[in-house]
């Protein structure tokens, strides 16, 4: 056979051969396109479910999730929605979530507040002012720093007055929600406050409990700056002088020193016998 004519013919191969490949792939990315996505049902929050509630039948609905990798890792499946009734939610949940395994209590745990709290860690619940609780930033996951205003002991007629004392820095919020105090009002109902219970452990738990006798004040401060600084007491009497008053001292005063009584002497000369006597201011030695 001619070598020009084999040349002519082994390329018109490979040219054949190259459009049937990529016909090949055009058809099938578009048959794939066409094919149907898989599809996983999960289930979600069916309406807005807060912390604390205990997860029940009611709460629950089914979602389907399509696409390869689209499910959240932890979600829960529909095969397995016996085993999330009874359970608690230890995370504000929102409708049409998927819950996360994370976001539940232990089997058994019960609900509340509880199953929330981390080992080794207290839920504490401070009073706030209806500013603080209803402003909307005093919410779950927050960090806040505490601050105290009020007389120290002994001090209360110090020239610094009311003083400020930040005693507590960058605290979780672990919920925020009202309560109900024992005093009544004038027609005998429950007074409603705002409650915001706080993250701290033992020992902070312990400062909040000495606070509460004083007024506290939750300052926001942005949840990527956990540095811990010293903050000097600021005192009344410093907004009208620009520094702070150093707070008034006990002036001593001094017991008069006793003084030494003086005396003095007396020669007699009887003849040729002297004889000396001493008397002193009070009468006679």
């Amino acid at each position: 056979m001619n070598r020009r004519l084999l040349t002519i013919l082994l390329v018109a191969f490979f040219i054949a051969a190259a459009c049937a490949f990529l016909v090949a792939r055009l058809i099938g990315s578009r048959m794939a396109a066409g094919r149907p996505a898989a599809v996983t049902s999960v289930i979600a929050a069916k309406t807005d479910i807060k912390l604390g509630t205990i997860l029940t039948a009611d709460n629950l609905k089914t979602i389907e999730i399509s696409g390869a990798g689209m499910v959240p890792a932890g979600a829960i499946p529909v095969k397995d929605k016996g085993k999330v009734i009874g359970r608690g939610v230890i995370s504000d949940l929102y409708e049409g979530e998927p819950i996360i395994e994370s976001r539940l209590a232990a089997v058994g745990a019960g609900g509340g507040l509880a199953p929330a709290i981390p080992p080794g860690m207290r839920a504490c619940a401070v009073k706030v002012d209806e500013v603080v609780g209803v402003s909307g930033f005093a919410t779950q996951g927050m960090r806040v720093d505490v601050i105290i205003s009020g007389t120290p002991p002994g001090e209360q007629n110090s020239a610094q007055g009311t003083q400020a004392r930040t005693v507590l820095q960058n605290i979780q919020i672990l919920s925020a929600g009202t309560d109900y105090q024992q005093v009544r009002d004038n027609e005998g109902k429950a007074k409603q406050v705002q409650v915001v219970n706080l993250l701290v452990t033992p020992e902070q738990a312990q400062t909040l409990e000495l606070a509460s006798s004083q007024t506290i004040r939750l300052v926001l401060r942005n949840p990527l700056d956990t540095k811990i600084v010293p903050v000097a007491g600021t005192a009344t009497g410093s907004l009208f002088t620009g520094q702070n008053v150093a707070p008034a001292k006990n002036v001593r005063v001094a017991s008069p020193k006793s003084i030494a009584p003086r005396g003095y002497s007396i020669e007699v000369f009887n003849g040729s016998k002297q004889s000396e006597t001493k008397f002193t201011s009070g009468g006679r030695q």
